[in-house]
């Protein structure tokens, strides 16, 4: 079974989906404005894969 969530993103704040998965207790949450990435097992909380650049300042 899997549950989709549109969530804020941690990094930039704009529009992301978290995706978990039960069957094999994992969570991914995506942000196409800022290739954020992050999967992770939600029953340990161990993070499996991230990838979060970093945001630039606007003049």
């Amino acid at each position: 079974m899997q549950i989709k969530q549109e969530i804020h993103c941690p990094n930039c704040g704009s529009k992301a989906q978290r995706e978990y998965c039960f069957k094999t207790n994992i969570s991914n949450t995506q942000c196409p404005a800022c290739d954020y990435l992050m999967i992770n097992c939600f029953r340990t909380g161990k993070v499996l894969e991230a990838y979060a650049p970093g945001l630039y300042a606007h003049r």
